[in-house]
């Protein structure tokens, strides 16, 4: 080989070799979703981007304590991602344009007192974000009273560049309204999740202690960012191996490696753990030998981990021991396991989803029945935790009858972020509306005005503890949710838990502008679609009131013909009661009365065909098919009417994303769409599905303007779903 052959012959290697990275490159950023809503893409704006740089030049942070660390590694990450350039870290002031980050006693040599005082009366997690000039120098303040109160501003600060906010006067003071705000994890140590739909567990329970995966720590990342202080990380059907220190080890690992994020480890506990673990003859929370057990284990636990959060607990509920098995109430089961915590400053967050298939009684007032006469008999130490609907995180329910009625007694909220019962992560259903339409629902525990967030802030008791869990949508999937939008359901629910009074649609909006872009010509049409679809799903599955039809165990797919299982209040015939008459539950006076466990005020909204609104009407009534709905349409016809919306809709929310390709990156739109087209073939089978079978009761025809189902009923009876995940 001559000496050109070998040069052309190197030079073409050069460019091999450069294409090759090039693409390696690109595949190893491809934006397949694992940075969340903490992507710190460079910013578009020209304007705001040139105005960034002016104001942002270099970074001077306070301490050197692992969160503190942590606030260095995201300010130094999120700025130079935003900005384009590589931000320095200075050790102290000195030009315009200083980012200072640190605690009231580390910046108190620089800022006046005078200015911070505000700050100096927040809580420990608190923050404020302040321009100031120090020195005759402008810069700006990130601070608060504790290291993980400038951790959360440090990613309020990084939220108001990512969606291109104005920076240049900044006066922010925030708090969390909510004491307690934690996901808690369905997974099993097995890895499996139940009700999970992103793949198995994250837990990698065989690696750990000695390998810290770098998703723990993006875990945590992610939480911080949105103020989540706690996560449970085992299935509520808990399994007591957990508790041996071959696990505890295990947990200490995840709770070292959490810490610096602000975030505290719970677990949860299995009532018959004396006697599986500790080879008890009994489980008796007044025994005093199970006393003593659970003292010596908790001591334990928190040899291991010295801030160890408490303990979630399902007790007498689907099959799960409990003190009931032992002739005790849940307050003797909870106060028992509080006490032995309270040493610690632990809690025990006891869940009131309970119900008894041998009590002849409308499941959705079961839970009231046990726990409103416990009112103010558990320990300072226990939160109750309720689901946000008295029956099991259906599409739409009436918020708990528990919510109002206990004030001696902190009540914790419990939401569903994995869609158990709205499509699993195969469908686009934004539940920020979901949990706000809950929120907002006034229980006139003390009179007008009395709405649902004012009972789990604690405002009208004064309750030193406070509230909210999700259950979480979280696997090993590489975008954490299965769903790109199903991380949406993950940060509303951080947001709502710090601040529950924050608006749905401008949480929506956020999250669009930190995952996907700030122009409006995406931002404008993709929050249309989120606020939309929680609305859409519902007229799909379950509209005006209808609730609990879906398919066997799984609940995937449509099942109102679902009857003859081991338990009634497993099936669908049990809720919707449909024949040749009508159809509905009736659960006022004249049926269960669960309407009676609501405050007078609500029950008059309610309790009448007339006044009930719609969305409800089949909640609370039995209702005849021709009865006729505001619309002027009979029962029957409206029911068809809202189940063929909810597929029209659906190919609107797809027309709506396929006029946005080009403006979201290839991976992900490829993604969505492809989901929203298993969306709308999912929407037609529970269309026909629920107006066929509905049909062979009303014994009437599908309106004219409605296209016909294809298929048979007996075609959609007969559909299996083998496939489903997280049975």
């Amino acid at each position: 080989m001559n000496f050109f052959t070998c040069k052309r012959f190197k030079s073409t290697l050069v460019v091999i070799v450069s294409l090759f990275f090039l693409c390696l490159s690109t595949v190893l950023y491809a934006e397949d979703g694992y940075r969340l809503w903490l992507r710190y893409e460079s910013v578009k704006d020209v304007q705001k981007l040139t105005s960034y740089k002016e104001l942002i030049k270099d970074l001077v942070i306070f301490g050197n304590s692992p969160t503190m660390n942590a606030v260095t590694k995201e300010l130094t990450f999120g700025t130079t991602g935003l900005l384009g350039k590589k931000i320095p870290v200075n050790i102290k002031l000195t030009s315009d344009g200083s980012i200072l980050a640190g605690t009231l006693d580390q910046l108190k040599k620089l800022v006046p007192s005078e200015l911070l005082e505000r700050v100096n009366q927040m809580g420990e997690e608190g923050f404020g974000i302040l321009t100031l000039k120090i020195s005759q120098k402008k810069c700006i303040i990130i601070t608060a009273k504790s290291d993980i109160g400038v951790l959360y501003g440090t990613y309020h600060f990084l939220k108001l560049l990512q969606t291109n906010q104005d920076i240049n006067n900044l006066s922010i003071y925030e708090e969390p309204k909510i004491k307690l705000r934690l996901l808690n994890h369905w997974d099993n140590l097995d890895r499996t999740v139940e009700r999970g739909y992103a793949g198995f567990s994250i837990w990698n329970w065989h690696k750990l202690p000695g390998y810290i995966d770098q998703r723990y720590i993006d875990y945590a990342r992610a939480n911080a960012s949105i103020g989540i202080n706690g996560t449970v990380l085992t299935n509520v059907n808990a399994n007591a191996l957990v508790l041996t220190p071959e696990y505890l080890i295990k947990v200490k690992a995840l709770a070292d490696a959490f810490r610096p994020y602000g975030i505290r480890v719970y677990l949860t506990a299995r009532f018959s753990a004396p006697i599986e673990l500790g080879k008890l003859k009994t489980a008796d929370p007044l025994d005093s030998t199970v006393q003593v057990w659970w003292k010596n284990k908790i001591d334990e636990i928190y040899s291991y981990i010295p801030d160890f959060g408490g303990f979630l607990v399902k007790a007498n509920s689907e099959g799960q021991p409990g003190p009931q098995n032992y002739g005790r109430n849940h307050a003797d089961g909870a106060n028992m396991l509080a006490g032995a915590l309270d040493a610690h400053k632990g809690i025990v967050m006891w869940r009131a989803f309970v119900y008894d298939n041998n009590v002849p009684d409308d499941r959705a007032k079961q839970a009231y029945n046990e726990f409103k006469p416990l009112d103010g008999k558990f320990r300072k130490n226990v939160l109750v935790q309720v689901k946000n609907g008295p029956i099991d995180f259906q599409p739409r329910e009436p918020f708990h009858p528990l919510f109002g009625t206990m004030p001696q007694t902190p009540l914790m909220m419990e939401f569903q972020v994995t869609q158990e019962y709205l499509g699993f992560s195969t469908n686009l259903v934004y539940l920020g509306t979901l949990f706000q339409e809950c929120l907002m629902s006034d229980t006139y525990s003390k009179g007008k005005n009395s709405p649902v967030v004012k009972i789990i802030e604690g405002n009208f008791e004064s309750h030193t503890l406070s509230g909210m869990a999700g259950v979480a949508n979280i696997g090993n999937d590489i975008n954490w949710c299965g769903h790109p939008f199903a991380q949406a359901n993950w940060y509303a629910l951080g947001r709502l838990a710090w601040n529950p009074e924050q608006m749905p649609e401008t949480i929506a909006r956020d999250w669009v502008r930190m995952t996907f872009s700030n122009s409006e010509l995406v931002v404008k049409p993709v929050t249309a679609m989120m606020m939309a679809s929680h609305e859409i799903a519902v007229n799909y599955m379950t509209p005006l009131g209808l609730h609990h039809i879906m398919g066997w165990s799984h609940h995937y797919g449509p099942g109102p013909w679902v009857k003859n299982k081991q338990r009634a209040d497993w099936t669908a015939v049990y809720y919707h009661k449909a024949d040749t008459l009508g159809i509905g539950f009736d659960r006022t006076e004249s049926g269960s009365n669960a309407l009676s466990q609501y405050a007078p005020e609500v029950q008059n909204t309610y309790k009448t065909l007339e006044s009930c609104p719609e969305a409800f009407l089949l909640w609370f009534h039995r209702v005849p098919w021709d009865y006729k709905l505001k619309s002027g349409n009979t029962l029957w016809d409206e029911m068809c009417y809202k189940y063929y919306s909810g597929v029209d809709s659906v190919r609107w929310m797809a027309d709506t994303w396929n006029s946005l390709e080009g403006q979201i990156d290839t991976e992900r739109f490829n993604q969505v769409k492809m989901l929203l087209s298993m969306q709308e073939k999912e929407a037609i089978v529970w269309r026909n599905s629920c107006v066929l079978y509905f049909q062979t009761f009303s014994k009437r025809s599908i309106p004219s303007s409605l296209e016909k189902p294809e298929k048979s009923l007996e075609y959609y009876m007969n559909l299996k779903y083998s496939f489903v995940p997280g049975n």
